[in-house]
């Protein structure tokens, strides 16, 4: 999946990590189509970002 992922990011001149983020918004702009808008007022051990280290 990975070599996939890559070389549809290559054809679209993105990096993975760009073409991942590509996707997610997309993904996120047909939830809320469907379901309407999510609010920012997420809190923040949702966040599924680790910490920083040190």
């Amino acid at each position: 999946m990975l070599r996939k992922i890559a070389y549809v990011a290559d054809y679209e001149g993105r990096s993975v990590n760009s073409h991942i983020l590509v996707l997610v918004r997309e993904s996120v702009r047909a939830f809320e189509r469907e379901h309407g808008e999510i609010s920012d007022g997420i809190p923040p051990e949702v966040n599924v970002k680790p910490p920083r280290k040190g």
